[in-house]
């Protein structure tokens, strides 16, 4: 339940249907938006298997972690936020577009934003569409400012409605409460891996990468996912892990 501690929004807060799982969902809203469809969500069915793993397109602009939030996540959560302050970073030079969630069930939805608000998708984003006006907007807003954008935006709220629509079971009820949470990790122009989670205070620098690795280089994954897993893995936990990618469209 949501206190004043807790990273959860309030009850009374406007809530979304939850987005499925599925990256033909998840294209499609992105798209919506003003994503150029040269770039599309593509799901990551191994990161150990090569052979499957070669059948992601690369490079890989984005990927979003889809996990349980389970006690040990909650537990590491806590202990890591514990002593960082609240990010306040806003305007061009900020190295990540971060986005505080302030509607529920919208993990989702902010994954899929901080995907395409950040690193090499913002180029592909279509001049004059709702997704680049949310930008201009956003960049020279502080964290609380900018979710009370997205918060009043019918635009992303008409393109969630319509995804959410889409998928292939049935869709909850906006009030369900959903036990599955996003990340979404993404490479700054300076070459780090960020963690980009609305639950938490702000973007999470996790590291220096190459110039030429992607999300889904090992160094990628080793500084991110599979820290994840593995923390969980030791704990006996709820290995109920999905990734999904954000490159270049088959079509």
């Amino acid at each position: 339940m949501a206190s004043d501690e807790s990273p959860d929004v309030p009850r009374k807060a406007k809530r979304f249907v939850p987005l499925e799982n599925n990256p033909e969902v998840m294209t499609s809203l992105v798209h919506n938006l003003g994503l150029s469809e040269k770039l599309a969500f593509h799901d990551v069915y191994s990161i150990d298997d090569p052979d499957l793993l070669a059948f992601v397109p690369r490079p890989a602009c984005a990927l979003l972690l889809i996990f349980p939030v389970s006690e040990t996540y909650e537990n590491f959560r806590v202990q890591e936020d514990k002593e960082r302050q609240e990010y306040e970073g806003h305007g061009p030079d900020e190295e990540v577009l971060w986005y505080k969630q302030t509607i529920g069930n919208a993990c989702g939805l902010i994954g899929l934003l901080h995907g395409v608000s950040n690193g090499a998708a913002r180029s592909h984003v279509e001049p004059g569409s709702s997704l680049s006006k949310l930008l201009n907007d956003a960049i020279p807003l502080k964290p609380l400012e900018r979710a009370d954008l997205l918060y009043e935006s019918q635009a992303l709220e008409t393109a969630h409605q319509s995804a959410a629509a889409e998928g292939d079971t049935a869709a909850p009820s906006a009030d369900d409460k959903v036990d599955l949470h996003y990340v979404c990790f993404v490479k700054s122009e300076k070459n780090h891996l960020w963690e980009m989670d609305g639950r938490r205070k702000g973007p999470l620098d996790r590291g220096e990468l190459g110039p030429d690795d992607d999300v889904l280089t090992e160094k990628a994954l080793s500084l991110g996912v599979r820290k994840f897993i593995k923390r969980e893995a030791e704990a006996g936990g709820d290995l109920r892990f999905s990734l999904i990618v954000l490159a270049e469209s088959l079509d």
